[in-house]
């Protein structure tokens, strides 16, 4: 493990217990496995607070931190080695495997966890023990925190159970150095595949079929895992904020929309990018997507320390209300949302959506800008996206080489 990372996973958990009252203690888990079908399993991810902490992305893994009398105590809890199941799958993260990623010098195996975490609840020393307890939807299945939890409040009812969701949040909007490189990183394979789509693109091709120029650059970078699903749509497509199903024939006159990235290490690239599958823009085409990108701009140009994140937005309906007007698309500022109808940005991180409170824009935030129009009865829909880097006195554009002007974009097509 880098060194540079593992020093960064130190410090991420450092900074959490040093916003936690003293007599805490906070568990975490990496996750498990997910069938799909029968026997076979999604191909696992870690749950991202736990990685965020530790650097480890193998399942079954415990983190148990306990804050008392000003010491901090860390532990890993992982699965034993097994000689015979190891045959099948692989072998199992070792201990001091685990050390050299995380800084974790105490290590167990889970069938020690329980017995552990039950010795310290007894002892009385532990007031708070705090869990992941995020949950997005009322009826999902309880997670493993969610149901350990509940067991703990079950069996040991003077211990009081918090959350640590929005604690880890609020860290993780804030990006380190080495985590920037890695969200570069992931952006320069994305441009890397953008462009491959962009030689190779032509009229009569499927969308998947350009989409597959993207899979293998990223491929072929050692990346095999995406951002997200890829959204690759064509014609009047593109006017749906989400389609996802990527199988229809591109025509002559078609623009093509890409939402996209690829993901490094964990860390993720967000790009959008609208180009003609012919080459050429029509004038229409070239008078909306100028539109698009003159929004975007606008929006980058205010990025800084302090401004409110409603001003972001505000800044692309302002232009629009004006542009759309000039050719005739709306009459009142209301109008402007039948044509654009998401926010402009989000944070960028380890979840693509990254997570944290949006209030004022922060030095270290890494933000995406994507604004776009969605024009159904004229079959145009264009969103052009740019990650961004808050710096102390404004910004800097991390995927400002991924082409965008109509101008260069039809001579690189050319």
């Amino acid at each position: 493990m880098c060194s540079s990372l593992k020093h960064n996973f130190i410090s991420n958990r450092q900074k959490l217990f040093r916003s936690l009252e003293d007599g805490s203690s906070v568990v975490l888990f990496s996750g498990k496995g997910i069938y799909k079908s029968a026997d076979e399993k999604y191909p696992f991810t870690p749950n991202r607070n736990f990685y965020y902490m530790t650097g480890i992305d193998r399942e079954d893994i415990i983190l148990l931190m306990e804050k008392c009398g000003g010491n901090i105590k860390e532990r890993l809890f992982i699965p034993k080695p097994d000689p015979d199941l190891e045959r099948w799958i692989g072998p199992r993260l070792r201990d001091y495997e685990a050390s050299d990623i995380s800084g974790i010098e105490n290590i167990s195996y889970n069938e020690d966890f329980k017995p552990h975490i039950t010795r310290i609840l007894a002892e009385g020393s532990c007031k708070a023990l705090y869990f992941d307890l995020e949950r997005r939807e009322w009826d999902e299945p309880l997670s493993i925190s969610q149901g350990i939890a509940q067991e703990i409040r079950n069996r040991f009812s003077h211990i009081v159970i918090k959350d640590v969701y929005n604690d880890i949040a609020g860290l993780r909007t804030i990006k380190t150095p080495e985590e920037v490189k890695l969200i570069e990183k992931a952006i320069g394979i994305t441009r890397e595949g953008i462009e491959l789509m962009m030689k190779n693109a032509a009229p009569g091709m499927m969308e998947y079929e350009i989409e597959a120029y993207f899979d293998y650059a990223l491929k072929k970078n050692g990346v095999f895992d995406k951002a997200f699903a890829t959204i690759a749509a064509a014609g009047k497509n593109a006017t749906i904020l989400h389609y996802d199903r990527n199988n229809s024939k591109t025509a002559p006159d078609d623009l093509i929309m890409f939402d996209l990235g690829a993901q490094y290490k964990y860390y993720n690239a967000d790009i959008s990018r609208t180009f003609p599958v012919g080459g050429k823009f029509t004038r229409r085409q070239k008078d909306i997507y100028n539109i698009v990108l003159e929004a975007q701009k606008a929006v980058i140009d205010i990025i800084k320390p302090g401004i409110p994140f409603k001003k972001l937005n505000e800044t692309v309906v302002d232009l629009y209300y004006k542009e759309l007007g000039r050719l005739g698309l709306v009459n009142s500022r209301e109008d402007v949302f039948k044509y654009y109808f998401h926010s402009v940005s989000h944070y960028l991180g380890i979840d693509t959506h990254d997570v944290g409170p949006y209030d004022d824009v922060k030095s270290g935030m890494v933000l995406t800008v994507e604004p776009g129009l969605y024009i159904p009865e004229e079959g145009i829909g264009i969103r052009i996206e740019d990650d961004v880097l808050v710096t102390e006195n404004g910004y800097k554009v991390l995927s400002k080489d991924i082409i965008k002007e109509t101008g260069d974009i039809e001579a690189f097509m050319a």
